[in-house]
């Protein structure tokens, strides 16, 4: 992988490498590609100066902003009796539930660890 500018000097270079005669099979070996991937870089360099730009994937759209992780932290720091448990020990189902009262959004227990871990740290 890489970061974009890494990705898109790969994909000229490998472009470039085929215009001087190196072999395809021997440059998709060392970049652990495919092919069809070296014919169709050297596709997009030739019909466009932007085709071998690698292109951010941001991914879905978070159910959670970030206010509301905001709340959630306020809302966690409560303590888990404030919430109406018997004692104060936070597991991922008891948050799960939170989340589902306070935002509406239901989220399986084990993606609830991903959060807290991911963007609530």
């Amino acid at each position: 992988m890489g970061t974009p500018a890494e990705l898109e000097r790969r994909r000229r270079r490998a472009v470039v490498l085929m215009s001087q005669g190196e072999s395809p099979t021997v440059l998709a070996r060392i970049l652990g590609v495919g092919r069809p991937s070296l014919y169709r870089w050297q596709k997009a360099a030739r019909s466009h100066a932007d085709g071998l730009a690698a292109k951010s994937h941001p991914g879905p759209t978070p159910r959670l902003s970030d206010a509301q992780l905001a709340q959630l932290e306020g809302l966690l720091l409560q303590g888990a009796s404030a919430h109406g448990w018997a004692n104060e020990l936070w597991t991922a189902a008891r948050v799960a539930d939170v989340i589902r009262r306070h935002f509406g959004v239901s989220f399986h227990p084990e993606h609830v660890r991903k959060i807290l871990k991911r963007r609530l740290h």
